[in-house]
Order: C-alpha cells, then structure tokens, then sequence
C-alpha cells in the first residue's frame, strides 16, 4: 500500500504539474530582437517560470506554516548527538541506492567507500547511529540516479519546481523513481505491509535538513532581491557539481535538496555575483566568509 501512495504521489505531483503547463503556464519568448532579453531567457532555462512561480510560493507557505515550526522544536529538543544519529541512520539506510548509482557510473572506489561505509557504521556503529566510518576517514557521498543520466551526458531539461517536491527537472525527477524502485526499503515495505518505516524516515530526513539549514535559508532568504530566481540558479549548480562529484554537502540548499550536512558543518551563506564567462550560462555563486 505504501508504495502505491508514495509512488502515486510522485505521479501526482507530474500530473498536476501537466495540467498547470495545458492550462498555460509558459513564459513569454522575448523579442529575438533584444538580445540580453533572450540571453537571460535561455541561461534561466525557465519556459515555465510563471508556474513554477506559484508552485515556489505554495511550497514556501507550506514550509513556513508546517515543517519550519516542526523543524525549530527539533533542533530545540534534540541535544546535538541525537540530532547527529538521526543524520547518521538516515545516510546508512541510503547507502545500497549510492552504491548501485556509484556503479551505474564505474565509480569502483567510490563504490568500496560506501560499501565499506555501510558495513561499518551497521555494524561497529549500532546500526548506524554512530559514523564510525567517518572516525576511520572514509567520507560520506552521495550519488542518486538522476546524477547517474547526467554523468552519461542526459541534459537537463527545463527546469521545474514541483509540488511539495521542490526543486528538480525532467531528468532529476525520473532519477528520483528510478531511485525510489531500486531502494530496498520500498521493497521491505511493500512487501511486509510495513510502509510506515519509509514514512519515518522520510520525515526525520525532512525534520533534520531543515533543522540543520535553519539559519543558512533565511539569511538566503534576506539576501536574495528575488528568492526564486536564487534557489533556482543554486539548485542547477548544484546539480552541475554533484554530477561532477564536486559539490560539497554543506550547502544552503543542502536543506531544499536531500543532502544533509556533515558533523558540526553549518550550511554557509552564499551570495550571487554577476555572471561573467561561464559555459553553463549560470551565475557565479560565492561564499560570503
């Protein structure tokens, strides 16, 4: 049952999205004549921006009215270690979806590293609460499917801000089902009629996110002229550098994402600078020290 609802979520999400897009939600081609009006137009990559603008603000809503109060009593009654554990659990429990996408790409030691990882930290680090593996300096990765196309060259796509989803596009959000279906948990769940273990943890991974980028977000928040257009230029590099296995986890989107912090890390504060030279057409980002 779990799976048919969560599984149906997604669809839900894709299905709503289809409507809002047949309904009109496409933004204006700018004159071909006005050259930095269509620069700007094909470095956003937002032919839907006027949708995606009204799903940004019904998430931001929902954020601001449920998960950041839920968010702000967990970082208030959890002491650091606990709140630690809960990061630990969650980044064991993903550890067989990395491995199959760190073959997927060939990645034979970053395969050894999350094998070694996971077998550790389930075992020396009771089930995962404690990241031994980290004390013995094999580092945590991520890797997730929709990295997987874009290491072999799967473009993009436009980009969308889905529903309760949040940030992605067409070929991070089929990374998501694929990923979804090859996670043993879905299996154990639907199987076992069990479907409340993906539940709760898809929750704490929620709960613990946004707890750790509380700070980060909003003074992203205060500094952005236009927040949308800030979450949706950070999000496309950091989909660029993930694929690329560059990005570091400690980001502020770390928190709209699914990458979680590392010990003791706060998200850094990052600003925009203008674009000047880049093949991705993106704008820089820096950290504000």
């Amino acid at each position: 049952m779990h799976f048919e609802l969560k599984f149906g979520r997604v669809l839900l999400a894709a299905g709503t999205l289809s409507v809002a897009l047949a309904i009109g939600g496409c933004a204006s081609t700018p004159d071909p004549s006005d050259e930095a009006a269509v620069q700007a137009y094909n470095e956003a990559n937002d032919p839907l921006e006027p949708m995606n603008r009204y799903f940004f603000e019904v998430n931001h809503f929902l954020d601001e009215v449920i998960v950041k109060p839920f968010a702000g009593y967990y970082h208030t009654a959890l002491p650091q270690f606990a709140q630690d554990s809960v990061r630990n659990v969650v980044r064991n429990l993903h550890s067989p979806t990395i491995l199959a996408n760190d073959l997927f790409q060939g990645g034979f030691n970053r395969a050894g590293d999350t094998s070694s990882r996971f077998l550790i930290n389930s075992t020396l680090g009771v089930g995962g609460l404690i990241d031994v593996a980290d004390m013995f300096g094999i580092k945590y990765h991520d890797e997730d499917f929709g990295q997987t196309l874009g290491y072999y060259g799967s473009g993009e796509g436009p980009y969308l801000m889905l529903p309760v989803l949040g940030p992605s596009n067409p070929r991070d959000l089929t990374g998501k089902l694929v990923d979804y279906a090859l996670d043993p948990l879905t299996w154990v769940g639907y199987i076992y009629n069990v479907g409340w273990i993906n539940t709760v943890r898809g929750g704490l991974e929620g709960l613990d996110t946004r707890a750790r980028n509380m700070q980060a977000i909003e003074e992203l928040q205060k500094g952005s002229v236009d927040f949308y257009a800030t979450i949706r230029s950070l999000y496309r590099q950091h989909r660029n550098d993930a694929i690329r296995n560059g990005e570091d986890p400690n980001d502020a989107l770390s928190g709209i994402t699914n990458d979680i912090p590392a010990d003791g890390e706060d998200a850094p504060t990052v600003m925009l600078t203008p674009a000047k030279t880049q093949t991705d057409g993106e704008p820089q980002v820096s950290e504000a020290n």
